[in-house]
Formats: C-alpha cells, structure tokens, sequence
C-alpha cells in the first residue's frame, strides 16, 4: 500500500524532492507549501514536465486546518526553512507523521519539533542521504579504534551558500569535537555537497568521504525515512537508526 506525502519547501533542493517522490509508484504527492505565491493553485508534476496533475501548490499563507483536515496526509516531508513546524504542527492531530531534513534550526524551532515527537513519529535528520549517514556511523567506529587521531571536517558547498553545513555540524557534534575549530567550509562553484572527515596519525592520513552528486539523493533518502517512519510509534528518530546502524 502506498503513503500519501505533503512536502514543505519547493526551491532548489525541494523541486527535486518533489519529483523524486512523483516518480515513485509507492507514494503520492499530494501537495507543495512554498513560501511564495508563485503558481499557488497549480500542480508541481505539471511543473516538473509530468502530463499528470499530482501535488497541488499551496503559499505559506495557506488555511493550513483546512488543508491538513480536507487534505490529509500519511507524512509530512520538510525541505523549507526552520519556522515552518510552527505551520504544520497542526497536522499531527490528524495522524500525520514527520520527516524534518532542515539543515539548520533556530534553538526554538528545533524544540517545537522535538515537542511534536510526543504526539506523533518524527525523524529528524540534517542532511538525510543514506551515504552521509554511513559517512557518521564509520567515522564513529575509527574514533573508538584510533582516539588519539587528530580530526578534522571540511564540508564543500556551492558559492552562495551562507551557513555552515548543518551535517558538518552534526558530525562534529557525534564525535565529541569543538564545532567552531574543527569545521572548515568551502565556497566555490556549484557544489552540491560534500563531506570529509580526516583522521591525521603521525604516519597516515585517513580520509572518509560523501559527495552528493545529485539533489535527488535527497528526495531518495527522504522517501526512504518516510516509509521506515509509517511503521514506527510517536517519537523522535534519526536516520542512523532508520537504516539501522548499531555501534559497538
């Protein structure tokens, strides 16, 4: 049986996402929140070049109890901007579960989140592709096996974006290091995303790697938390226990 996804944020990242979840047969799009007015009304398959109407576009200025009760759905998936669970916070009363991919949270959003947890499944993940997911979970490993290593991160990014990686951020966090230190950012081009964890020892250097190659890895990545999340009860999930990484 398949799951009915409402997806907030319609930008860059979140078109893809859009599309990725069109092109699955197991769920529908069955509408967009984008923060503009920009073609509220019509259908993102039209949009993304589909000859079918699926995922109807709503603004931020939406009647969101009507929407979330007319319009229910099985999962809400968020790609926009932190303040948007103060939108949809409503849509748990419905049943609704939540996958947050917000790279970085306001300390008060982030909160209101994790309250939502109390009433409903929620899997919060900053960068939700499998491979980053990895990326933590081996890093984690080779700190326990080598904890004398120096450790650096450096994510890469494309020009204009103008905060740190909210991943690299979280991959300090997981290994116990100082975040303003060892986080070094790169600006160049039009990177989609890459992060490297460098382990130094006197005699080597290791160095773990993911590079996201296409903003559909993110809409990937998304469906699959959003179909592990319909089996789970209320509360807060990450993606590590998703793909059900377990460490030592």
């Amino acid at each position: 049986m398949g799951i009915t996804i409402g997806l907030f944020g319609f930008g860059r990242t979140g078109s893809v996402v859009a599309n990725e979840i069109i092109n699955t047969p197991e769920c529908e799009l069955k509408w967009v929140v984008r923060k503009s007015q920009t073609h509220e009304g019509e259908f993102a398959s039209r949009l993304l070049g589909h000859e079918h109407d699926e995922g109807r576009i709503y603004s931020s200025e939406a009647d969101f109890d009507r929407l979330f009760k007319d319009s229910r759905v099985d999962v809400i998936i968020d790609f926009s901007t932190s303040g948007s669970v103060d939108a949809y916070k409503g849509a748990v009363k419905h049943g609704t579960r939540i996958v947050s991919a917000i790279s970085n949270y306001e300390p008060k959003d982030l909160e209101h989140l994790k309250e939502l947890a109390s009433q409903t499944a929620v899997l919060y993940s900053p960068n939700i592709t499998l491979g980053i997911n990895f990326l933590i979970a081996a890093s984690k490993v080779l700190q326990k096996i080598i904890p004398h290593a120096d450790i650096e991160i450096v994510e890469e990014h494309f020009r204009d974006k103008k905060d740190v990686s909210g991943t690299a951020l979280r991959i300090a966090e997981d290994l116990n290091l100082d975040k303003e230190r060892c986080v070094n950012s790169v600006r160049v081009g039009g990177i989609i995303g890459k992060h490297e964890v460098i382990f130094g020892l006197p005699n080597q250097i290791i160095r773990i790697t993911h590079e996201s190659l296409s903003r559909a890895a993110f809409g990937q990545g998304a469906i699959y938390a959003a179909q592990w999340l319909m089996k789970k009860r209320k509360g807060l999930y990450t993606m590590e226990q998703a793909l059900s990484i377990k460490l030592g």
